[in-house]
């Protein structure tokens, strides 16, 4: 074998790993086009732009997806991934997640959005339904430190509620972040005692910011509201532009969703949670409009 058949033979290799490399690029990009990523957004003409998070910025999204269902009656959990892919949220609060459930096709919910989002999962059962779990989950850009569920002593023969707690390294910081999904009853005997346990549970995270997401199945000026205020504070009220109207998605009538915070815990070394925006975004992928608010750690 002489040397330019050697070289012809390099040649040939060098440009199958070329090719491959290119290939694997495109394919690459086209990977975070389909499944999404909150860091990394893609054209299909390949060109692959960064989409960096703001430096302790923390984007929040709160979403009761009505197990992926849509006012068109459709369930569609792509719907579902696009909302959440399309708010850029680096964490984000779910209601009404089937796992494994006949009406919703024994689907593994979590997992299917984890993978169309890039967003790591956290899920808690509170019943059993239809042979499989129900609950609230959670998904998240930033590492997941721990993750625990509370079930509410339920009083009057409710649903079993829970509230979905997680701490959440963002930076060097670690924070709190809690999701709920409160008793829809008209009574409210319920909600209120759930609130006061939601209140009791904020002293295990002593020292720590805490973001507190879900539906509340309450209006503002409530009992339960009231209660929560006096060791949160509501969002909306501080930057929200108009109602927040959140139910039902096709004409929202009424405020049934929130997101709160408290740095009441915090000690004076720690980063606070600051609010700078918050909205209501356009979807009937659900019953319910989901919120987004940005916050800054500082």
């Amino acid at each position: 074998m002489n040397w330019i058949s050697i070289s012809k033979k390099r040649g040939k290799s060098t440009y199958l790993r070329l090719s491959l490399f290119i290939v694997l690029s495109w394919l690459a990009c086209l990977n975070y086009q389909v499944y999404g990523s909150n860091q990394i957004s893609a054209s299909l003409t390949g060109d692959c732009s960064l989409y960096q998070t703001e430096k302790d910025t923390i984007r929040v999204l709160n979403y009761n997806i009505q197990h992926g269902r849509g006012m068109d009656n459709v369930l569609d959990l792509r719907r579902i991934a696009e909302v959440i892919m399309n708010s850029r949220a680096d964490i984000v609060a779910l209601q009404e997640v089937d796992m494994g459930v006949e009406r919703s096709y024994r689907f593994n919910t979590m997992k299917i959005l984890s993978g169309y989002t890039g967003l790591e999962p956290v899920f808690f059962k509170n019943i059993i339904h239809q042979g499989g779990e129900y609950g609230n989950g959670m998904l998240s850009r930033f590492p997941v430190r721990s993750s625990r569920n509370y079930h509410f002593v339920v009083d009057g023969g409710g649903e079993q509620r829970g509230l979905l707690q997680a701490e959440v390294i963002v930076g060097n910081q670690k924070i709190v972040f809690m999701n709920t999904h409160l008793d829809h009853r008209p009574d409210e005997t319920q909600r209120i005692m759930s609130v006061e346990q939601i209140i009791q549970t904020q002293y295990a995270y002593r020292g720590l910011p805490a973001i507190i997401t879900g539906d509340f199945n309450d209006i503002p000026g409530s009992n339960m509201h009231l209660k929560m205020k006096e060791y949160y504070k509501d969002v909306w009220e501080l930057h929200g532009d108009g109602d927040g109207f959140t139910f039902r998605s096709d004409h929202p009538d009424r405020r049934i969703d929130y997101i709160f915070y408290s740095n009441s815990l915090v000690k004076d070394d720690t980063r606070k949670l600051r609010p700078v925006s918050i909205e209501v975004l356009d979807t009937q992928a659900s019953d319910h409009l989901p919120i987004l608010a940005v916050f800054v750690l500082e």
